[in-house]
C-alpha cells in the first residue's frame, strides 16, 4: 500500500513537472503563433533531452533551426515536425550533430550528477526535461537553458567547472527573474 501511494505521488509530481516545463515560458505578446508552435513541437520530440539544445528564428514563412544534438535522428525529426506547422514554407536546418565520444558521454553523466546533485539544483532535476541543458563537445561544456535566480546560475557553473576532464565551461544560463 505504501509503495502504491509513493508511486502515485511520484507519478503526479512528474506529470506536474512536465506540465511546468511545457508552460515554463509565459507566452510573450511579441511571439507569433508560429514561434509558439515551433517551440512546442521541438520540446515535444521524443528523444530530446537535457544533453541537446535547440534555438530557432522565424523570418516570415521560413524557420531556421539551430542548436546542438547528440543524435542525428533528432536533427531530422526537428526539421520534419517544423515543416508540418501551418504557415511554414521552408526550413533551414543548421542544427549541429555532436561527435560520438566515449569521453564526452562520460562527462555528460558526471556533469549531470554534479549539477543536479547539488542541493540548490536538485528540485530542477524532476522535470521531464530539466531546464539546465548540458552540451559537451570534445571536453568543452556549454550550459544552456534557464534558471530561477542568479544563485542557481552560479552554482551550476561552479559545479560544472569542478568536474575533472572538463576543459572549459561557458555558462549561457538565463535567469528568469532578470527578464
Amino acid at each position: 500500500m505504501k509503495r502504491l501511494r509513493t508511486a502515485t505521488i511520484l507519478g503526479a509530481a512528474l506529470m506536474l513537472a512536465q506540465a511546468g516545463f511545457a508552460g515554463s515560458r509565459t507566452p510573450d505578446s511579441s511571439q507569433t503563433m508560429t514561434e509558439r508552435q515551433v517551440r512546442r513541437e521541438l520540446v515535444s520530440l521524443p528523444f530530446y533531452n537535457l544533453f541537446d539544445t535547440f534555438s530557432f528564428r522565424v523570418d516570415n514563412d521560413t524557420v531556421t533551426l539551430m542548436g546542438k544534438v547528440t543524435r542525428p535522428t533528432l536533427k531530422t525529426d526537428a526539421e520534419r515536425v517544423v515543416k508540418t506547422i501551418p504557415g511554414v514554407k521552408a526550413v533551414q536546418n543548421e542544427i549541429e550533430v555532436l561527435p560520438l565520444s566515449q569521453n564526452d558521454d562520460r562527462l555528460r553523466l558526471t556533469l549531470y550528477r554534479a549539477i543536479y546533485g547539488h542541493p540548490v539544483l536538485q528540485t530542477l532535476a524532476i522535470r521531464a526535461v530539466p531546464p539546465v541543458h548540458i552540451i559537451v563537445e570534445n571536453g568543452n561544456v556549454i550550459l544552456d537553458g534557464s534558471v530561477l535566480n542568479s544563485m542557481e546560475k552560479t552554482v551550476a557553473g561552479m559545479q560544472a567547472n569542478a568536474v575533472p576532464g572538463v576543459f572549459a565551461v561557458t555558462n549561457n544560463l538565463r535567469v528568469d527573474s532578470e527578464r
